[in-house]
């Protein structure tokens, strides 16, 4: 084979460059609700998780920000029929340690109550639909044959790290593609 004068480290950053390219890495986290803590709205303001969910274009990759006392609450995500019924009973996922992510890992509706008997029949829920990949928003009676996802299928939770101090949702941007574009370049071609 020809020495092109190509290491293979450069081949090996050529080809991360090129898939990166590929890569869309931008995915956002919402505070829930926009608030200090989820919890059971005022009186004043019952609908608030409702009204906040449907200002939001939630996709794949982004993820909520559940953020409350874990001696006083926590969270668990329910079926729709669980949802509207309030039954508190077999959730798909239960979360309880006060600072609790949940990431979106597929598109559809997704269903969140808190854990706590009787916080759900104070308005303490959340529902969400999460846009499909090309934006669109997902609908069951729309979706290919096989495509279906049942009630209990799974997403995956990460708690980690402090409560972070701003009340508004943040853009979790990792590093720039533009930025990975030229280091990549640099890298490859010298």
């Amino acid at each position: 084979m020809a020495d092109l004068g190509i290491t293979k480290f450069q081949l090996f950053c050529g080809i991360q460059f090129l898939m990166l390219l590929q890569t869309n890495v931008i995915g956002f986290q919402y505070k829930v609700g926009n608030l200090d803590a989820w919890g059971i709205p005022t009186s004043t303001n019952k609908q608030v998780y409702t009204n906040w969910s449907k200002k939001q274009s939630f996709q794949l990759g982004d993820s909520l920000l559940f953020l409350y006392p874990p001696s006083q609450d926590s969270i668990i995500q329910v079926t729709e029929e669980a949802f509207k019924t309030c039954n508190l009973k077999d959730p798909i996922l239960y979360m309880d340690n006060g600072n609790s992510l949940f990431n979106i890992t597929t598109p559809g509706k997704y269903y969140f109550t808190s854990g706590i008997p009787g916080h759900c029949e104070k308005s303490q829920k959340l529902e969400i639909s999460v846009l499909t990949g090309n934006g669109s928003a997902f609908s069951p009676s729309n979706a290919p044959p096989g495509e279906l996802l049942p009630d209990t299928a799974p997403s995956y939770s990460n708690a980690f790290g402090s409560i972070p101090s701003t009340s508004w949702s943040s853009s979790l941007q990792v590093f720039p593609t533009t930025i990975l574009a030229v280091i990549g370049l640099v890298t490859f071609w010298t």
